[in-house]
């Protein structure tokens, strides 16, 4: 397909004749109750995703968990060598009922409701980039859809993250339609995760009767905690949160059990592999008498970098963010993981955080700016053919 000026015009006003197909589509995505732990709205969600990649020539594929919401994969043109990746998650972090609560709705610019931002929107615009492109019989690349189930909560309930390593090993670039920021950054780089806890086990004592035969588990924990909390280092670029703290069933009984949960954030994965024997270390040491830790991992992942090609896909984006007059994207490195890791993983130059723009994700408060489900549309599109790779 030619990138000419004229082609581009022609797309630019389709996606402008497309508007209110994507404010319907955005409420109807945003308007079910599809948290992570909720399977059924997940999967409802990824079918009716999968009907529009069909209607608009993929072939799709579902892979299925039995906890997990499923993972759908829909693939157009030539996917064996250098194709386009998109990335993109259809849970969302609200409970059941949320919907019930505070549904879709636009107010002032701003819309509203349970993963509006995160990221139903950024659902809608690739789904509409494609829609277009397609319409226009763009052929330059093969493309292939990657969207989990189950993404915030880290695939811990499924092997998602392999399927998207492995479906992006090949691929020429990646976007991901994750949450956008008003500052107007794109992401190159994110921080991986990495959650564990550690159980203690103590003795149980009446504390009136018989308090020197207690073995607390939850001050055993303490001690740990605080030694945990102090492997923080900023500078190196890896930092411990004791998040969670459980333990005990009445004042009066000395606890025999405790658990902490503990979120930690690094920038390269060697200073986990660095830490973890420090963890193992201060899992094994005793502090109470006749108490026994177990370190245990809950959910991992892996760090976003950047890789050769990251710089160059960059400067793409800004091109078109150029020729398109839209603010000009800068990099940004952020602490919050995405399955971008992945693509990076594979060795794929990868953008993350194109979806529609706005804040406070994950909060009661969460909105999306409207203009920018449009706007951002337009610069994927553009992007894509600006596209000079092979």
């Amino acid at each position: 397909m030619s990138d000419t000026l004229l082609d581009k015009n022609k797309i630019w006003q389709q996606i402008d004749d497309e508007k209110e197909n994507m404010l319907q589509l955005w409420q109807e995505l945003v308007n079910v109750d599809c948290g992570s732990g909720n399977k059924a709205g997940v999967d409802f969600i990824a079918q009716k995703i999968e009907a529009v990649l069909k209607s608009l020539g993929f072939t799709t594929t579902q892979i299925e968990f039995e906890k997990a919401g499923n993972t759908l994969v829909g693939k157009i043109g030539d996917t064996s060598k250098d194709f386009i990746v998109l990335l993109g998650h259809m849970d969302t972090v609200f409970k059941d009922g949320t919907v019930a609560e505070r549904p879709f709705k636009i107010v002032d610019g701003k819309a509203y409701g349970p993963g509006c931002l995160d990221m139903k929107g950024g659902i809608v615009i690739m789904l509409t980039a494609l829609k277009v492109l397609l319409a226009n019989n763009y052929t330059k690349h093969g493309i292939k859809v990657i969207l989990a189930g189950d993404e915030e909560v880290a695939h811990y309930l499924s092997n998602a993250s392999e399927t998207i390593l492995a479906e992006s090993k090949g691929a020429l670039a990646a976007f991901n339609f994750e949450t956008g920021f008003l500052d107007q950054g794109v992401v190159t780089r994110r921080k991986g995760r990495y959650e564990f806890t550690m159980e203690a086990y103590g003795r149980g004592a009446h504390v009136g009767n018989d308090p020197q035969n207690g073995r607390s588990a939850i001050i055993e924990l303490m001690h740990k905690g605080l030694d945990i909390e102090a492997l923080t280092d900023f500078d190196k670029g890896i930092n411990f949160n004791v998040g969670l703290f459980e333990g005990g069933t009445v004042s009066n009984a000395v606890p025999d059990y405790a658990k902490l949960t503990c979120d930690t954030r690094y920038t390269d994965y060697a200073l986990l592999e660095e830490f973890l024997p420090k963890l193992q270390a201060i899992a094994a040491k005793q502090y109470v008498p006749d108490t026994k830790t177990v370190l245990k991992t809950a959910t991992e992942f892996q760090s976003m970098d950047e890789v050769p090609g990251t710089a160059a896909l960059l400067k793409l984006v800004q091109e078109a963010a150029a020729e398109c007059n839209l603010p000009q994207p800068t990099a940004k490195a952020v602490g919050g993981g995405s399955d971008s890791a992945y693509a990076t993983a594979a060795g794929v130059p990868t953008i993350c955080a194109l979806g529609v723009q706005g804040a406070r994700n994950h909060t009661a408060e969460e909105f999306a700016v409207v203009d920018t489900l449009f706007s951002r549309c337009t610069l994927f599109d553009t992007s894509i053919l600006n596209n000079r790779g092979k």
